[in-house]
């Protein structure tokens, strides 16, 4: 493809969420002590996302979000946890007890159990048909757009995450499979997220799939949930194509899906494997995405040969500036491996972005604001030497 086809291309991106300020954690504490009301939240909230603003237009990214400060984390649908102060967009879903499941699969940074599950005494499962709660995107969007003075972005989680929310007790009543409940979820994506986020001028629309390196490509993950009665290779395709369905006949917008290996507090981390495991059936069934963010930034990624299963079309952004330690990376080495990349993907069609957002959820502590700024600075000052036709700032 042409220089041209590629010009309104994002070379330097975000994930998606930023560093919560403490400001804004301690707000969010006072409103479930009760010492603070919602309305207040909000306007804390506000300053918050102005600052998320002015730090990724400063540092020269092509394209911002409002740092997902106004979520609990960045599973906005059905939150992982309880708690009063996140009002869920859906509804029809119950707080249960059950065995850890996929919360058992946490490592810590060394790669030994996390054991994150032992502080998780219920789980969100769908127990009834989902309706919508609230409106998210009139709620998250409208004050970044009003507000941003470059191009902006929404994330939402894909349909495929949602699977881990269906369970064989609680969840059959409403929906007899897992796949009929994700394509409710894609369903509610499509009607009432995509279609208000079109109509507010929103033109980038991310969808977060980490469940593909997850639980697919780290050998011990599928063989857990295998055992726990899961068909992996069925689910693998089933995921990929109702995720596809999210945008069907949908354009004029970039079409986007995230994948990753999981972003715990502490630098954990859920998996370890390339994507050729999941390559060749994925990233073909993704006709309706126009890209792609992968996660790069470690060996525990594999390396760029998958990249050939793309599709003609597709961009690719490499993740490959860490959020889960605060060293910055050197530039020569990030431009070499972009270059190294291009060997499976023309460099026209190449982006650049850190591997996930540097705030899964409230808690982060494996950067500091200073570190979190020198990285996005990093990512478009790379870019800029890369793609020299980028916009220069």
């Amino acid at each position: 493809m042409s220089t041209e086809v590629h010009a309104g291309i994002a070379r330097a991106d975000v994930v998606g969420s930023l560093l919560r300020p403490e400001y804004l954690r301690q707000a969010r504490q006072a409103v479930r002590e009760g010492r603070m009301s919602e309305d207040e939240l909000r306007a804390v909230e506000d300053r918050a996302v102005l600052e998320a603003i002015a730090l990724q237009e400063a540092a020269g990214l092509d394209v911002i979000t409002d740092g997902e400060f106004r979520r609990q984390s960045w599973v906005v649908t059905i939150p992982l946890r309880e708690d009063p102060v996140h009002k869920a967009p859906l509804v029809g879903f119950e707080y249960l007890p059950a065995d850890p499941g996929w919360w058992a699969l946490w490592k810590e940074p060394n790669g030994r159990p996390a054991q994150l599950w032992t502080t998780v005494e219920r789980q969100p499962f769908v127990t009834q048909r989902i309706q919508v709660g609230r409106d998210v995107v009139t709620d998250e969007y409208g004050f970044l757009k009003a507000h941003a003075h470059v191009r902006t972005k929404f994330t939402i989680p894909a349909p495929s995450w949602h699977r881990i929310f269906w369970h064989r007790e609680y969840s059959r009543s409403a929906y007899p499979t897992p796949e009929d409940f994700l394509q409710d979820i894609a369903r509610y994506l499509r009607e009432h997220v995509v279609r208000r986020l079109r109509e507010l001028g929103c033109d980038y629309i991310q969808l977060d799939a980490p469940n593909y390196a997850q639980w697919h490509v780290d050998p011990g993950n599928r063989a857990a949930f295998e055992a726990a009665g899961h068909d992996m290779d069925a689910e693998l395709i089933a995921d990929a194509e109702i995720d596809n369905s999210v945008f069907e006949d949908i354009r004029g917008i970039t079409r986007a899906i995230h994948i990753c290996r999981g972003n715990g507090p502490g630098g954990r981390w859920l998996a370890s494997g390339g994507y050729d495991r999941i390559a060749d059936v994925v990233f073909p069934r993704l006709t309706n995405y126009d890209r792609l963010l992968l996660e790069y930034d470690s060996e525990r990624a594999g390396d760029f040969t998958p990249l050939r299963h793309v599709l003609p079309h597709h961009q690719v952004v490499l993740g490959l500036i860490t959020t889960k330690r605060g060293e910055v990376e050197d530039p020569a080495q990030v431009e070499a491996r972009i270059r190294e990349a291009a060997r499976f993907v023309p460099l026209a069609r190449l982006a650049l972005s850190p591997q996930c957002g540097f705030a899964s959820g409230e808690q982060a502590t494996t950067t500091t604001p200073a570190q979190q700024e020198a990285k996005l600075r990093l990512v478009a000052d790379v870019a800029r030497r890369v793609w020299p036709e980028s916009r220069a700032r």
